[in-house]
């Protein structure tokens, strides 16, 4: 029996796709039944029958005793429920959800005997290079006197909750996906960046960012799971792609004028401070933290060379996959 959490998200929901078809049980584990229908419809949506065959148990990560329930019998757990979050008046949840709710989970499938334990991490919790013509691998390490945001520090402090699991007997992997981007779920996480496009996106920065294909996410969690991979982390990028041509491609594939106004790093630094205050004023959730602005600018590189040699991994062109997933954008 395989055990997802998170299935009602965008990694998690992708995931049931592939699993739901196996010969394998899948059961997944969901808070309300609003969130179900998210991916009920992703599997519309891809023509896929086989939503049925999913055993839904609700149940919270946060909440031991329904998790119980979850973990009978299973011997396989992809964990891909998390909380996303860059204002900082989330970080208790964010400490919450991602660092005491994977606790949780390690614990429980340690004393359920789960097998194999997959944890969906984040290049966020990778470390930190010098300068940017270092490239960010696995063995990075993580500074802690570099100013880090809650996101980033709720994924790390997950990361060693699994790595004290490992520790005690636990055969786990853990996947460093970049930004993710994918079909269904448009009104979270990256979706709402193609929703930014199709309003009118005016601004850019020049800084990079790793990112990659669910799809792609999903085919690395299920070929690692598969092989006796234990006690690794492996970063999930297929490319280091500048905002810029990340913007002007979604806008070319939706019709939509570029962003022409660059936002330099003195403007972002005055934007971060007038969103601070109207977020106060007006009581609404921020549109641009500090940690969003300085990122905008970080030129990053990942190294992806240790997924790419363990299983002769080959991603798919990002810049053409937003390209189409821009034109099925849902106007």
């Amino acid at each position: 029996m395989i055990l997802v959490t998170g299935g009602t998200g965008l990694v998690g929901a992708h995931l049931l796709l592939h699993l739901a078809g196996n010969d394998k049980k899948v059961r997944a584990l969901y808070r309300s039944d609003a969130t179900v229908a998210k991916t009920r419809n992703l599997f519309t949506l891809k023509n896929n029958p086989n939503f049925e065959r999913i055993e839904w148990v609700k149940g919270d990560i946060n909440d031991i005793p329904s998790l119980e329930d979850a973990l009978l019998g299973v011997d396989t757990v992809y964990h891909c429920a998390a909380y996303i979050s860059f204002e900082p008046k989330d970080e208790d949840i964010l400490r919450k959800v991602n660092i005491e709710g994977t606790a949780n989970m390690v614990n429980c499938a340690l004393d359920f005997g789960v097998t194999k334990f997959c944890h969906v991490s984040s290049i966020a919790a990778l470390g930190d290079a010098k300068d940017s013509s270092e490239s960010i691998t696995e063995e990075t390490e993580w500074n802690p006197e570099v100013r880090h945001g809650d996101y980033a520090i709720s994924k790390y402090g997950a990361e060693m909750e699994v790595w004290r699991a490992w520790q005690e007997g636990l055969n786990v992997v853990i996947v460093n996906p970049g930004l993710i981007f994918g079909e269904g779920f448009w009104d979270a996480g990256s979706g709402k960046i193609f929703k930014a496009v199709h309003s009118g996106q005016y601004f850019y920065t020049k800084g990079t960012c790793g990112i990659v294909a669910v799809e792609d996410v999903v085919k690395a969690m299920i070929q690692l799971v598969a092989t006796d991979t234990n006690g690794e982390r492996y970063t999930i990028v297929a490319n280091d792609v500048s905002y810029k041509e990340m913007l002007d491609t979604i806008a070319d594939g939706m019709k939509k004028s570029r962003p022409g106004v660059y936002a330099s790093p003195w403007l972002t630094s005055v934007a971060w401070r007038m969103d601070w205050l109207f977020s106060k004023l007006l009581r609404q959730k921020r549109k641009l933290t500090r940690s969003m602005a300085k990122s905008s600018h970080n030129f990053e590189n990942y190294d992806n060379s240790k997924i790419v040699s363990k299983l002769d991994f080959t991603f798919l062109e990002v810049v053409s996959y937003l390209r189409q997933l821009s034109e099925r954008y849902p106007s």
